[in-house]
This record gives structure tokens, sequence and C-alpha cells, in this order.
């Protein structure tokens, strides 16, 4: 393609594309004209590219560079118009410069996503024979267009004021947009695995019934499957390789890919908020789907791949001449990568830092989102190469009117060791804490060191909140995610079974901690599918009453397995998907789960704000908090440095709540003791003799012998089965 420059051919001539204005980035739509703005301060040269119903394309060049922005302003462009930029300008590889203006790029600020990609040759901007050198092949019949998008959404009377639900009233409840309902009897076949379909009645009413209280979402920035798994007959099905970050993804809309995919999804969030949920978005701004310095060009590397993508630090020593250029001239274009997918987008760049601010205000003032999932935060968190709670990422987010009271979720590790920073981020961040499914899963494993962890973890992991002025909601509690086993594989394997990937099981982590309780996969033994439903009870409601946010992965509430696979990244298809069929489900865990998340609900007791001080929250009463021995003492110091014991009783008081209600009103609950038998025999339990509470009954139990409203007394006993729970509750 010839990098011709416009010029005036007359003197009544009128220029195709008017001057515009170089913000806000993006395409900005009005009944006269559309205004076109992209970030590339190296470019030598930048044409818009409108794709007519035929698929002509038309190109404009945009003479307007300002502040590193290209701009202009084109006459009578309809919404719903695709199109795309092409950029001209150096091809240095070696400087981080990959200009090819036979590539056709995607709009970062683009808000919608027409297509999807071909895997190819055409999609690299090198030549694959000789990689030091520019393609001479065009990407327009390989790849995706941008959209023109003009949304005029009615988000009602009240307009859809953001529901800000506190942290301790929240039940998280991660889900897959198409893998949710694609199978779902009672949605029609036109609408299943689509925004629609999850926005719709059915799924409300299912979420509503279960005590769900925020969606989180796995990522719907548009995304594109990585070329080497349509190799394998496989595609990216969680979507963690995202490409546009302000465009909802294309394949999850029912209605169309030219701008109705971001209407579909605002009435799903309207119809989520109506029934008073929140909806969380996982977001991956850590990389994206432009892989390592030899991977396709789709928008970003094609326009400032330099300041996009985070390289290493210039070895001076091992290239002298480098030493003698002045600092900003050094320059090694070796990809740094700490997530490892190929790049790691560079947050300490003002250009990309602001396209990341940029796209969560726009998710949050526009598409109305509640907040947001950081998949591998530490990535993005960085000043230099070291992690940084100051960072600039970190500071803006903070002090930004439209960020700050969104939910704000980190995953507090990347791929690399020095990543890892669980109780480190600063509010208003709160965490996945890793920590309390490691704890848990060992525990009800039978591979826990004594009790003492298992105690600070159901307590809300003071050790790694407390000390910074953070509430036990810090801790985003869990058991299983999207990657990883379902929670009833957890307990029906003991390695995994990633054979479906087509990486002959090498991929996937190792460190299950599950059991299969005898049999490796599916059996007929009644004993062992009693004793895996049993244990996958206890680790759901010891995650439903722990303190701190609960989140439940999608399906594990009915038993949804996924085979044994524990990274089913590229599993499109059944493996995935949730089964609504009651035939293999296991229906008494949903009851199970959905009574464990009412009595969570309905008494403030089990979700305080306020950490737990073990001691009275008024003279003469019960200590807030009291660790009970199945003897029926108060823990002791020799008792809680048993390596060998595997049962504790947690007592709650509830009279009163040490925390004052809203006007100051002191708060009275029923009091709770839950007791947790994690060893492989029957347990006798004593109720201690008290002064406080002397009589309650059984609320929930995984130990069938001690049925639902079983009456207890203070200095009673029972027997608690191996590897079972019991929730006792104050009458």
């Amino acid at each position: 393609m010839a990098a011709d420059i416009w010029s005036w051919t007359g003197s009544d001539t009128t220029a195709p594309v008017w001057p515009g204005r170089s913000w806000p980035l993006g395409a900005t739509w009005s009944a006269e004209s559309t205004n076109f703005a992209v970030f590339s301060p190296a470019a030598t040269a930048m044409w818009v590219c409108l794709f007519d119903d035929e698929g002509t394309e038309t190109r404009y060049q945009l003479t307007e560079h300002s502040l590193g922005n290209w701009h202009g302003a084109i006459p009578d462009v309809a919404p719903g118009t695709r199109y795309g930029y092409r950029a001209a300008g150096p091809w240095q590889p070696s400087q981080g410069l990959r200009f090819n203006p036979q590539k056709l790029l995607l709009d970062p600020y683009g808000r919608a996503v027409s297509g999807d990609v071909t895997p190819g040759p055409a999609i690299f901007a090198h030549d694959f024979e000789h990689p030091g050198s520019p393609s001479a092949l065009d990407s327009a019949g390989s790849t995706a267009r941008s959209v023109v998008v003009a949304d005029s959404f009615d988000w009602g009377p009240g307009g859809d004021p953001p529901q800000r639900r506190r942290w301790r009233d929240s039940v998280i409840y991660e889900l897959h947009v198409k893998g949710f309902t694609a199978l779902h009897a009672e949605i029609p076949e036109d609408l299943r695995g689509t925004y629609a379909g999850l926005g719709s009645p059915e799924v409300i009413r299912y979420l509503t019934d279960l005590g769900v209280t925020a969606v989180e979402l796995l990522p719907i920035h548009q995304f594109f499957s990585e070329p080497h798994l349509a190799e394998l007959g496989l595609k990216n099905y969680w979507g963690y390789n995202s490409i546009g970050f302000f465009a909802p993804h294309n394949a999850y809309s029912a209605s169309g890919d030219r701008g109705q995919q971001v209407t579909e999804f605002k009435q799903m969030v309207k119809n989520f908020h109506e029934a008073g949920i929140e909806v969380i978005l996982d977001v991956v701004y850590n990389h994206t789907a432009e892989a390592g310095a030899l991977g396709p060009v789709y928008s970003f590397r094609g326009l400032d791949d330099r300041g996009m993508y985070h390289r290493v630090a210039p070895d001076l020593e091992e290239d002298e001449d480098l030493a003698d250029l002045p600092e900003h001239a050094r320059f090694d274009d070796t990809y740094w990568d700490v997530t490892g997918c190929g790049n790691t987008v560079n947050a300490q760049n003002p250009a990309a830092l602001r396209l990341i601010l940029d796209s969560l205000r726009y998710w949050v003032n526009e598409m109305h989102v509640d907040g947001f999932r950081f998949d591998l935060l530490s990535a993005i968190t960085r000043s230099g190469y070291s992690v940084d709670m100051t960072s600039s990422l970190l500071t803006t987010i903070g002090q930004d009117p439209a960020l700050r009271h969104a939910k704000l979720i980190a995953e507090p590790w990347d791929a690399s060791g020095d990543g890892y920073k669980v109780g480190e981020y600063p509010p208003p961040w709160v965490e996945w804490n890793d920590q309390f499914r490691d704890t848990m899963r060992d525990f009800w494993r039978g591979s826990s060191d004594g009790i003492r962890t298992v105690a600070t973890r159901l307590a809300g992991s003071s050790d790694l909140y407390a000390d910074d002025g953070r509430s036990p909601y810090a801790s985003v509690n869990f058991i299983t995610a999207h990657d990883g086993f379902t929670l009833r594989d957890l307990v029906s394997y003991e390695s995994k079974h990633n054979e479906a990937n087509g990486e002959e099981n090498r991929d996937g982590t190792d460190n299950n901690r599950s059991s299969n309780g005898g049999v490796e996969g599916p059996t007929e033994d009644a004993t062992i599918l009693a004793r895996r439903q049993r244990v996958a009870a206890n680790l759901m409601i010891t995650l439903c009453f722990a303190n701190g946010v609960p989140m439940i992965t999608a399906g594990d509430e009915r038993g949804r397995t996924q085979g044994g696979n524990n990274n089913a990244y590229a599993q499109d298809n059944e493996i995935s998907w949730i089964d609504w069929r009651p035939d293999d489900a296991w229906l008494r865990m949903w009851d199970m789960t959905r009574t464990a998340l009412k009595i969570r609900r309905e008494h403030p007791a089990l979700r305080q704000r306020h950490w737990f001080e073990g001691r009275p929250a008024i003279k003469g009463g019960p200590k807030d908090l009291a660790w009970i021995h199945p003897a029926g003492r108060e823990m002791t110091g020799d008792d809680w440095h048993d390596g060998e014991l595997r049962v504790i009783g947690m007592f709650v008081s509830g009279n009163p709540l040490r925390s004052p209600g809203p006007r100051g009103e002191q708060q009275v609950d029923a009091s709770f003791m839950i007791w947790l038998n994690g060893s492989d025999v029957d347990c006798e339990v004593r109720l201690p003799e008290n002064q406080w509470v002397q009589a309650g009954h059984v609320a929930l139990s995984t130990d069938e012998s001690l049925e639902q409203g079983t009456e207890v007394r203070a200095g009673g006993t029972f027997t608690l089965q191996a590897q079972s729970l019991v929730v006792l509750q104050q009458d």
C-alpha cells in the first residue's frame, strides 16, 4: 500500500476528511459527521478504512496529528458502519516499531467489533519466511472490524443508579456468559449462550432463589482465540485474551454484531439491577491477544507497539553500544512477560494507563457495571519491574470519583514469583484469598496440620488483612474458580485429566489438593458417592459461613463436573457448559447451598463488618468469638498446637453485635455454634456449659443423623460423623 499523502488538488475542492478533534479517542458519532481519533505517536500517516455491507473498503486519510493523536471527522457515516485503521511508519522491530499499512487495525477505543479473525500468515505483521521483514499480505480479509456505535439506551425513569451493596452483604457467583445458558432448556434456543439469555427471567429467578447478590462474568471484553488453538481444533473459551477493552464480546450477542451487542449488554445489566443483582466484570488489562513479539497484529502492535508493551531492561554489560547512548535512547525489544501470555501491558506508559482508566470509566458510567475483578493485577501494578502499592494504576483508581466506589477485586498475583501479594493491596481493594482455598481444601481432605490456620481463615484471615486497616470483607473466600477443578471434581479426582486440551495432559496445575474417596472419577459405589457429596457440602457450607465475602463458582451448587479437566480454557463445549438436567445433578447440594446463604443473609452475626476480638461485646456478655474443643472447653494453648486435632467448634455471639446499626442502635441476633469434623473418625462433642446460651437447634448439617431441627442443650453431647459439619442456632 503506497503511503500517499493527501493534498489540495484545486482551488474549489473540499477536504474529504474534516479536521475534527483529537478527543475523545475512538469513533464519536453525530448526525453530521463521525469523529475518529487514534493514538499513534510514531506513525507517519494514518487512514480510516470504512467498509460497506458488501465489504468494499474506502480509505480516508487523517491529516491532523495532535499530541500523538491522529484525528479527523468524516461526514455522513451511519451507525453500524464497520471500520479500521491502517498506519504507516518505520519498520524497525529492534526499536519496537512495527508499522505495516498492509494490516487493518482495530480501534483500541472501538465500542463494538464485527466479525472474527481467520488464523494464517496475513494476521502477522512480519513475513513468515523472513521475520525481520514486514509482511506484504493484506489482513483485511482475515481480521475483524470496529463498529461505529450510536447507542441511546433507556435506563428507566430512575436512571439505574449504582447498586453499591455492602461487601459484607455480598455473595459473588462466578459464571461464563455462554456456558451458563448454552444447555438451558427453558431459555429459547436463539438466546442460549448470549447476554439476552443470561439476563432472562429464568436465570434471574434461579440466582435470586439461590441467594446470589452479584454475578462475576468471565471476560466479556472482545477477545480472539490464540492461533495455535485453531490447529488443535479448539478455541479460547474463557476469554482471557482480550483485544477490545471497550467492546462487549460479539459472539455473546443474540441480536447482531453491528453495535447491537452494546444495547443487549446494557439490557442484561438493567435486568440484573432490577432484581437487585450487581454485575462485576473479570477484566484482563495485563496482556492482550497479540502475544509475543512475533504474535499477530490486531491493533496495538500496529499503532504503538513500543509504548503498549513492557520490555526488559537493556543489558548494558552485554551490549556496550547501549551504554554510549542517552538513557532515553537505550532500548531492548525483548518483551517482559509476567503474564505467561507473551506480553505484559505497560501500565506505566501514560497512554496505556489512560486506556485502562478510560475503559474502566466507560464500563461504569456508560454500561453501568458495578465492579471489576482484575486478572493478574500484580502484572500492571509495577514501578519499573517491582510491584508497587503506590503505582500509577492503583493511585489513579483510588482517587477517581467514578472508580473508587466501584467494587474492586484483585487477583493479587501474576505469573512471576515476586508478583504474589496476597494481603498486601491497599484499601479499597479486596482480594481473592487463595490461602483460604488451600487451607479449607486441606482440612476437608484430612491433610491439615492441626486447626490453627483453619480457625484463622474461618474468622476472616486477620493475619492478611487486619494490619492495614482493612475489614474481614477484604478477603474474597473461594474453594474453586474457573481455573482448576470444579467442586465435584475436587472430591472425585486426585489427578488432572486434561487430555482433551491437546497438550498431552501437561497443562493445568498439579497442586489440586483434592481427594477422590478411593476411586478415580465416576463410580457406582454408594459409600464413595455419599462421602464425596458430604465433603463437597462441607466445603460449600464452610465457604458460606466463613467471615469474608463468599464466591461460588457457577454449577458447584448442583455438582457440575468437567470430567477431571482442571484447565478447560479451550473447551467451548459440554465439558465446560453447565448441564441443567436433573439426571446427574447433586440436588441436595443445591438445597444446602440455598439454605446456608439464606441463614447468612438473615443473620448479621454471620456477616459482621468488624474483626472478632475474642472478648465480650458488652459487659457480662459472652465473647464475640470463642473456639471450643470437642471436650466442651475453650481451646487452650496446647490445643492450638495439637497437630492431630481435626475437630473444632466456632461460637459466634449475636447478643449483642459489636457494631451498632445504621442509626446507632444496638443489634441483637441469634448466636451460632458451627462444629467441623475434618477427621476420618466419628467424634463425640460436648456443648459447653455457659450462662448465655442454653438451648438451640440444628440449622444445617451434613451429618444425616443430625436432622435439621434437632434440639440441643448446653452441656449436652452428640456424635458428629467423620468428615461432616453441623450448624447450631440459638433458640
